[in-house]
């Protein structure tokens, strides 16, 4: 995608409004391959979260910024990964009025443990350290380099959309909005009343086993999509398949 259509319509003929927002490190333009098959059919608007491209300087924790992606996207379907999972959870559970269909690739409703909660924060504000020691570049070297993205090709990595972002923007995205940060949310999830459709690779068995968990927390108008062959970036690494989960799921709902 485009970044400069981040915020644009890109579908010639759209029937429904898809609010689509990344995951950690990367940008409004980390979509493709699959956000031109949405377009087909639909009008999609990809956000940059905060901390990230355009929005580099907004500093916001997750329930803010969960508020404020709603107000800049409307009312329509919002598909968030990993991080954006997070935001995108907020904003259902604080507009759900916006919020007609909820997807969630890789998401969590958070960590319950307080110790492993407070263990994690410590470890997003050593990440932080890093990030502003030794700048974004030398950064993205191991953060792509982690066995969770182990399946990820290259090419779909999206490094120079990643390298747009800032050492600053992205520091403060884990102090405010990591998972260490993040106040469990599964007591709510039976609040969660649109359509709701969780995401996770097969051979991502942390997430799996989340998603599971979350799907039954909200409720008969969840279901779960595990994607064979794909880990935690499942759009990424086996679009075709995520897309057969999705676009059917999209029409049903």
């Amino acid at each position: 995608m485009d970044p400069k259509r981040s915020l644009d319509s890109m579908g010639s003929a759209p029937t429904r409004r898809i609010v689509l927002v990344h995951g950690f490190t990367q940008t409004a333009a980390c979509w493709s391959p699959v956000d031109d098959a949405l377009a087909a059919d639909h009008d999609v608007h990809a956000i940059d979260a905060p901390g990230h491209g355009i929005a580099a300087d907004a500093a916001l924790d997750l329930p803010t910024g969960g508020r404020i992606i709603t107000v800049a996207g409307g009312h329509g379907a919002y598909i968030g990964y990993s991080m954006g999972a997070r935001f995108v959870l907020h904003s259902a559970l604080a507009a759900p009025d916006h919020v007609e269909r909820l997807v969630l690739i890789s998401g969590t409703a958070g960590i319950e443990d307080t110790g492993e909660r407070a263990a994690r924060r410590a470890s997003d504000e050593a990440l932080a350290d890093r990030i502003e020691t030794i700048g974004v570049p030398a950064f993205l070297d191991e953060w792509l380099a982690l066995p969770l993205f182990a399946g990820l090709p290259p090419e779909r990595a999206h490094r120079a959309e990643r390298e747009a972002n800032t050492a600053a923007g992205l520091s403060s995205s884990l102090r405010l909005a990591g998972t260490g940060t993040q106040q469990p949310l599964w007591d709510r999830l039976p609040d969660l009343a649109m359509p709701v459709l969780v995401v996770a690779g097969a051979e991502d068995p942390k997430f799996t086993a989340i998603g599971q968990r979350m799907v039954d927390a909200i409720g008969p108008n969840a279901e779960f999509a595990v994607i064979e062959g794909a880990g935690h970036t499942v759009h990424l690494e086996q679009p075709e398949r995520f897309l057969a989960a999705l676009l059917p799921w999209l029409a049903r709902t």
